[in-house]
């Protein structure tokens, strides 16, 4: 699975989060968040693409 900062709306997922955080961010922070959030996805890139085995254990989910 290839999932690149391309394939992700980061604006949107900006405004979604301003609106569940209850936040209210001009542009020029929106900008910047935009920014931030696009080279996170760039260095994180490598990772993602690097192939698992198909035998290997997913991680579990725990709850406090």
């Amino acid at each position: 699975m290839k999932n690149t900062s391309a394939a992700t709306d980061w604006a949107a997922y900006i405004r979604q989060m301003e609106s569940v955080l209850a936040l209210e961010l001009d542009d020029a922070h929106r900008q910047e968040l935009l920014v931030q959030f696009s080279r996170i996805a760039q260095m994180a890139q490598p990772l993602m693409d690097l192939p698992l085995d198909s035998r290997l254990e997913i991680a579990g989910v725990y709850r406090a």
